[in-house]
């Protein structure tokens, strides 16, 4: 570095000015690293998918619309998850199956 000041005062103001700017990156490097750390603690700690999903209708007091598999693409914003023998008793009562992942297939259900 061919640029320092070549005195001692100004040398000593460099200095100080650095170590100002280390602790300052260091305290950004630390909150980064906690932020990190959070998110992957909120990582571990998600639920897992549902492994059924029912697709609700537009208003409280519409019957259901669809049932999904839990990862199916084609599963609207309406959802929640459900346990097998709710998807089950749902396809009983006439919750129409998912075309895409086709739910029924996958628990079995014989429509008849």
């Amino acid at each position: 570095m061919n640029d320092l000041p070549p005195d001692l005062p100004r040398l000593r103001t460099l200095e100080t000015f650095l170590a100002l700017l280390l602790d300052e990156v260091r305290r950004a490097i630390a909150a980064a690293e906690q932020r990190e750390a959070e998110r992957q603690r909120g990582i571990e700690a998600r639920p897992p998918d549902p492994d059924w999903l029912i697709e609700l209708g537009l208003n409280r007091d519409s019957p259901p619309v669809q049932l999904h598999c839990g990862d199916c693409w084609n599963a609207g914003k309406r959802t929640r998850g459900i346990r097998r023998d709710e998807a089950l008793r749902a396809l009983a009562d006439g919750v129409k199956a998912c075309g895409a992942c086709r739910p029924d297939s996958e628990l079995g259900f014989l429509d008849g």
